[in-house]
């Protein structure tokens, strides 16, 4: 299958590698023309504009953003939506509030052309382990562009089966069409979710594990461990083995200590976005949110709250900060 993609970064250029593999024709585009020229396989086409990207396809035409959430997807969506024709289809891959999904597809049909929203976790990673697709968009547009979910979908892979004997669809492929306009970026946000909490699960496990050799301990009750082993050997029959899992492991390996980090961990909007439906939904997402409020925390020093605590203690108790 032919398709347009707009934005080589560090999943879309991986993207655009793992479909001319897969034996589709890309025609790419970047704003960085050195993005296009690496990608250098004779499937992938460059393309010198987006008109020039728009004149290459083939009609009804596909053209997959890969480009990150707000202003910059909303001016490609919208230089798109210019150029393109009825049945032609845009698929936003990046990272869009699901509401705003909403919003480009109700624009856009009024010109007849599908909007299809693609959930896509997977990361730098995902040229080799293939990506995790959750879909949003009408069905018969989703129907066309299942050959190319299919080429970039990890497929079966090896992972613990389930009794869905008689199931049907492609969630055991790695795709899910999930709904109309806006679903799979709604799944994937909750995705990112619960991916925050579980990060701070695992963060603030290995810090447990770290000062278990505090000198404010006992000293029969003080262990000076190795973490990178701990992160290995919880990989195998763990419960709590996850690809986030491996992904600690890797980075406690090249680094034992991460000093290497700061440790201000930014948020890039799924996150709020999941606590904002936890509210609308009065859904109690304790464990998502305090994640969440926790990255705020560790890109700030010493907050006037914290000050303002401080000084209520010295007020009622005489306590003295130590």
């Amino acid at each position: 299958m032919q398709i347009g993609l707009v934005g080589l970064g560090r999943m879309g250029g991986n993207m655009a590698r793992r479909l001319a593999r897969g034996g589709h024709t890309v025609v790419a585009w970047d704003q960085n023309a050195a993005a296009v020229s690496a990608l250098g396989a004779d499937a992938i086409v460059g393309a010198s504009s987006i008109d020039d990207l728009v004149a290459r396809l083939d009609r009804p035409r596909a053209v997959w953003i890969m480009v990150p959430a707000g202003d910059p997807t909303e001016q490609t969506v919208n230089a798109l939506a210019t150029r393109l024709e009825a049945d032609d289809t845009i698929i936003d891959g990046g990272n869009s509030y699901y509401k705003d999904d909403v919003r480009r597809a109700r624009s856009l049909r009024a010109r007849g052309v599908p909007y299809v929203d693609g959930g896509t976790s997977g990361g730098v990673w995902g040229a080799e382990r293939g990506y995790c697709l959750m879909i949003g968009g009408p069905d018969e547009a989703v129907s066309r562009l299942t050959p190319v979910f299919r080429t970039l979908a990890p497929g079966q892979g090896d992972v613990t089966p389930t009794p869905r004997r008689h199931a049907t669809g492609t969630a055991h492929e790695g795709f899910l069409h999930c709904g109309p306009v806006g679903a799979g970026h709604f799944v994937k946000m909750i995705h990112n979710g619960i991916e925050y909490g579980l990060m701070q699960a695992y963060a603030e496990g290995f810090d447990l594990l770290r000062n278990a050799s505090s000198e404010a301990l006992p000293e029969d009750a003080r262990y000076d461990l190795n973490l990178a082993d701990i992160a290995e050997v919880w990989r195998r029959g763990s419960v709590v083995g996850s690809w986030l899992l491996d992904l600690a492991a890797i980075a406690l390996a090249q680094d034992p200590m991460l000093d290497r980090f700061a440790g201000r961990v930014a948020d890039s909007g799924e996150g709020r976005w999941t606590v904002i439906a936890a509210i609308e939904e009065s859904v109690p997402a304790e464990a998502i949110t305090t994640a969440l409020f926790t990255r705020f925390r560790s890109r700030r020093d010493h907050t006037f709250a914290e000050r303002m605590l401080s000084a209520l203690r010295a007020q009622f108790g005489g306590h003295v900060e130590s």
